[in-house]
């Protein structure tokens, strides 16, 4: 390919290099929402024989800085390994994505802006000296008279280049050295992404002596056709490149995913390095509901799961250790080496990395490792069941061995019932349950909390049960009360949502008994069918034990209106809901949650009430569900015809 020299003809033109900046970064958005990089970046022709641009050192500059970030930013995805369905973000089709000059491009990028900057600052002093000429300074485009606003122009794009460069290089420092810097960096590209945006007024003015896009869809600030770049290039030049061509995101869109991108990685660089288990796992839920794309998700996992430990600092074996309240066991090199915390340390690894993934990828993982978590729950209570057999009257420390391996059987459970709700949770996010099988879905999730609590309880009263063996002193021993009082603050959410759950599966099961909505035609499957196809994998992996569709069947065939006034579950939540309130006074994200719940909780029981009075039978009543409050509980609206 020649690189024509009628487009580096234009590099002195005041718009040239603007219109060529504000495409690359509209294209790189492009690439970052899932295309590839043969169809997006590297349209632009400049980056293709880079050599022809040295004489023009803003848009030689430029292209190697962005190069040298598209190559970051593809080894931080290849790393995390979390592109499985967007193999293609990674595939460089033989593109040139490394040079020997690239290595210093962020000092040929502050030379540039350095020249830049002297020259916005002489156009300053000229303004306020009134002067019509620039002394000892050539200008940079062709007229003088806007030599200032394009100078910002190209400033803030320059800038923003640098600083983002800088975050994707801090932020794949290892053991999250480089996070505060990347929050600065985040801060500074943010503010030239808004100098970006008030430079659109100006360019757009001087946009007449170049062709305007005929669509509304401008990938540009100045609405004009970009020069240097054709959509089709490496469809003809590379042949594994995908035929057609890429819809580039237009200006506003593209500013729009760089704000988002940026917000994203700023609270991934504003996670506490806390090695406790449960506060990792609540963070990467709460940070999968934004909905965040490939490369943040990539660079979260990038942090957590460094060389096979936590952070690159914390052997899994001592967050094991730490959910299990035993800090006299954390760096027992017996501990570390038990074949059943290898194992289960591998299985938080696997967790972590799964919940970092998009939502359907995550959904069907999580459903696969339940069997993983359910043989292992297997292999710790066959090993406990041959110890407790020939540990009758041992000595005391075995007995602590003993009471540990009964902990980590219960902490295993627990976690696994923890899989099995985010794997139920995560079908509404997906839209995979229509309305008719919200009854099974809601008693199955009844069904996993009433498990999940269960445990949780359990191992809060084995750890106490431990501390107490141990001989703590009295200072200790209201430490651990105080945090036992923790724990079951802790517990009532999950309570809370339990109730939701029984709720909710009683109440469409009384609507389906005395009204026979919501019931599921069976020209293609049988009811039966349907729960085999959304609950087999938590089924063979017995999540929970001893449940079949007959135990759904005859659990809501018993729902009567009756029963479901009498233990009013809505009512109870909202008893609840104070106590939480408070527990989580300092937690903002908790207590939004508390207040969707509440909400929700509110919504149904005026329903109940409306439907008990009315009567569930009347055929004059209609009742829909709608996801108005939470995305995993629905309330209930009853319209009467």
């Amino acid at each position: 390919m020649v690189l024509p020299q009628s487009h580096l003809a234009w590099t002195g033109h005041l718009m040239f290099n603007a219109l060529l900046m504000s495409w690359i970064i509209f294209s790189h958005a492009t690439w970052h929402k899932g295309h590839t990089l043969a169809q997006t970046v590297f349209t632009c022709i400049y980056l293709m024989r880079m050599e022809r641009t040295s004489s023009h050192a803003v848009l030689n500059s430029f292209c190697r800085i962005l190069r040298a970030t598209c190559n970051a930013v593809i080894s931080a995805v290849s790393t995390a390994r979390t592109h499985e369905e967007e193999d293609l973000f990674t595939m460089s089709f033989g593109l040139p994505l490394r040079d020997e000059g690239d290595d210093k491009c962020l000092s040929i990028l502050n030379s540039v802006e350095e020249i830049i900057s002297r020259q916005l600052r002489a156009c300053k002093a000229q303004a306020l000296s009134k002067k019509k000429t620039l002394e000892g300074l050539e200008s940079l485009q062709d007229n003088p008279d806007l030599e200032e606003d394009y100078c910002r122009a190209l400033l803030c794009r320059l800038r923003f280049r640098k600083h983002f460069y800088h975050v994707i290089m801090c932020m794949r420092k290892p053991h999250g050295r480089g996070l505060e810097l990347a929050r600065k960096h985040v801060a500074s590209c943010l503010t030239e992404l808004n100098l970006m945006h008030k430079s659109r007024k100006f360019l757009k003015s001087q946009s007449s002596t170049m062709v305007q896009q005929s669509d509304g869809n401008c990938t540009t600030a100045s609405g004009c056709q970009p020069v240097g770049f054709d959509v089709s290039l490496n469809s003809r030049l590379l042949s594994p490149t995908p035929p057609r061509a890429v819809k580039v995101l237009s200006w506003s869109n593209a500013i729009r995913y760089f704000e988002r991108l940026l917000h994203d990685l700023d609270v991934i660089c504003a996670l506490s390095l806390n090695p406790v288990l449960d506060n990792v796992l609540h963070f990467i839920v709460q940070f999968q509901k934004t909905v965040p794309d490939l490369v943040p998700r990539a660079f979260l996992q990038t942090l957590l799961v460094q060389d096979g430990k936590l952070y690159g600092e914390y052997f899994f074996s001592d967050v094991i250790s730490r959910a299990l309240s035993l800090p006299d066991i954390i760096g027992d090199k017996e501990f570390q080496m038990n074949e059943f915390v290898v194992q289960l340390g591998q299985l938080v690894i696997n967790l972590i990395k799964i919940l970092c993934t998009n939502t359907a990828w995550q959904r069907r993982k999580l459903g696969k490792s339940l069997q993983d978590w359910s043989t292992i729950s297997i292999q710790l209570e066959l090993a406990l069941k041959r110890e407790f057999g020939e540990t009758r009257n041992v000595l005391q420390n075995e007995n602590m061995c003993m009471r540990v391996s009964k902990q980590l059987l219960i902490w295993t459970q627990e976690h696994a019932y923890w899989v099995a709700f985010r794997f139920l949770t995560l079908g509404f996010e997906l839209d995979l349950y229509s309305p008719g099988e919200y009854s099974m879905v809601y008693w199955y999730m009844y069904v996993v909390l009433t498990k999940l609590i269960e445990k949780m309880q359990l191992r809060v009263l084995a750890s106490s049960e431990t501390s107490r063996r141990k001989g703590k002193k009295k200072k200790d021993h209201l430490k651990d009360s105080a945090r036992d009082m923790a724990f079951s603050s802790s517990c009532l959410l999950p309570q809370c949502y339990l109730l939701l759950s029984e709720g909710l599966s009683m109440m469409l099961a009384v609507l389906r008994n005395e009204s026979r909505s919501f019931q599921l035609p069976s020209i293609f499957n049988t009811e039966q069918e349907r729960f085999m196809q959304h609950f087999d994998l938590l089924l063979k992996a017995r999540v929970p034990e001893h449940i079949s569709f007959y135990s759904f069947k005859e659990s809501s065939s018993r729902a009567g209106m009756s029963d479901l006034v009498k233990y009013n579950f809505f009512k109870e939540i909202q008893k609840i809901v104070p106590s939480l309130r408070g527990s989580f006074a300092s937690e903002p994200e908790k207590l939004a949650e508390v207040r969707r719940i509440e909400q929700v909780a509110e919504h149904n029981r005026i329903a109940l009430n409306i439907i008990s009075q009315v009567g569930a039978g009347d055929p004059s009543l209609r009742v829909s569900f709608e996801f108005t409050h939470h995305p995993h509980f629905a309330v209930a609206v009853v319209k009467r015809s």
